[in-house]
């Protein structure tokens, strides 16, 4: 249960929101009945929003971490809070690649304590750059539980600027299209590997979420794009630096924050990233006349490329943002969020580190995926914990009721890949480096129709 206390000097009244019901909602929901959870949640109710950020510091002390020596630009931790009637939900989103359970659990503890929501109603993801420390278990080392304090301090801040900005909001939605992402599977002599797959799947849809206040103008703006950001990873500066960086998601997030100012929070919510990768890296895949593989650095001038794709997608982004019309028909949007899980089959993860004709996929075990949908109004926000692949997020969309469906990577901090059949047949990097045996995202993909369905 999230803390009822009345925090002084707060502007709003601290709510529960439905603690402990959302598996009822959602085996309710599916079984076709209601409960009075999910009548209180159906019921019209001013839509309420407020949003936040807050840099996450990294003082001298605290570098070199896990390799990284120096920050070119900020990592954030950005809050949203939704609220309709009853139902109150916040959603974390952080520059990171993953972030331990420990820490997760010491965010959910602050976010709670700030706004009453239910640590269960918590949402946490990453945007799974692949510039930024992995956050391990405060115990493992100083540097570590610095870091940690660290993230916790940006959750405080940006916590408190979203309870403050807490106000009637209207909602809508949009979609455009931007060519910065490509398919990463390539053929070589040797096998399946990672390149730039230009005749593969690639989704160029770009998800816009805006969120604006009584008065039409913008509280947030969410951002929805399969890809991994990685422009940036394993690029050594021409000094031998390692630099921090929130990388595409960041750049993308950064162009639309300065183009609606400082009063607007973007996020970047990555979507179908396990076989998509930026179309230019600075350390990249590069493959000769005779289907052999290599590498190359950029160094330090990947940050041109960085720059470059990062304005092209917030450009969309805004372009697509400024075309949605929120009504005020939308300010009485439900808001209600649904957990669910489904059983997979499971097998030993593999560590890839080149291409190969051979490979063991046989299932050893089960596992729980566990899966969130968040609806707010007539859109809804589905997301696991694994690196789905472009043609699992493209199957959701196409069995998803919801005009307006973004389909998520990563929450929960993360987890190994989840790759399609295909990849299975072709033995790629995605499904070497899985943890879920072949069938798993189809199994996955099929359970979340049924919850979409059973929201509808």
């Amino acid at each position: 249960m999230g803390n009822q206390e009345e925090k002084e000097g707060s502007s709003i009244q601290r709510r529960s929101f439905l603690s402990g019901t959302v598996a009822a909602v959602t085996a309710a929901t599916l079984a076709g009945g209601t409960t009075a959870a999910q009548a209180a949640q159906g019921s019209a109710a001013v839509l309420e929003v407020g949003a936040g950020r807050a840099a996450i510091g990294f003082p001298a002390s605290l570098l070199p971490l896990d390799g990284f020596t120096t920050v070119h630009d900020d990592l954030y931790v950005r809050i949203l809070l939704l609220e309709s009637g009853s139902g109150r939900v916040a959603l974390a989103v952080l520059d990171l690649t993953s972030i331990s359970a420990e820490a997760i659990a010491a965010m959910r503890a602050i976010i709670s304590k700030a706004t009453g929501v239910a640590t269960a109603d918590i949402v946490v993801t990453v945007t799974h750059t692949f510039s930024a420390p992995h956050v391990q278990a405060a115990s493992s080392s100083a540097g570590a539980a610095q870091y940690v304090e660290q993230i916790k301090q940006a959750t405080t801040t940006a916590v408190a600027a979203a309870v403050k900005g807490l106000q009637p909001a209207r909602v809508g939605f949009g979609t455009g299209r931007c060519d910065v992402n490509v398919n990463r599977d390539v053929l070589t002599a040797d096998g399946w590997w990672l390149g730039t797959g230009e005749a593969d799947p690639s989704d160029k849809s770009v998800g816009v979420t805006r969120f604006d206040d009584a008065n039409g103008d913008p509280i947030a703006v969410l951002v929805n794009y399969g890809v991994q950001s990685s422009v940036m990873m394993e690029s050594v500066m021409a000094n031998g630096d390692l630099p921090i960086t929130s990388d595409l998601a960041g750049a993308t997030v950064r162009h639309v924050e300065e183009q609606y100012g400082d009063g607007v929070v973007g996020f970047f919510l990555v979507g179908s990233c396990g076989d998509q990768a930026p179309a230019f890296r600075s350390k990249r895949y590069v493959i000769d006349k005779d289907r052999k593989w290599s590498q190359v650095d950029a160094k330090d001038a990947g940050w041109t490329l960085l720059t470059v794709q990062g304005e092209r997608l917030g450009t969309e982004a805004v372009r697509v943002a400024q075309t949605i019309r929120t009504s005020a028909g939308s300010t009485t949007s439900k808001v209600r969020l649904v957990t669910d899980s489904v059983t997979v089959d499971t097998m030993p993860s593999g560590h890839p580190t080149a291409p190969t004709k051979t490979y063991d996929f046989t299932p050893t075990g089960t596992a729980e995926v566990p899966i969130w949908v968040l609806r707010v109004g007539e859109g809804v926000f589905v997301g696991v914990s694994p690196e789905l692949s472009t043609d699992t997020a493209l199957d959701i969309r196409k069995h998803s009721p919801f005009p307006h469906t973004a389909v998520m990577s990563m929450l929960e901090g993360g987890a190994k890949n989840m790759a399609e059949a295909r990849s299975y047949a072709r033995i790629t990097y995605e499904a070497m480096d899985s943890s879920y045996a072949k069938g798993a995202a189809e199994t996955v993909a099929a359970r979340i129709a049924d919850v979409l369905h059973g929201l509808k």
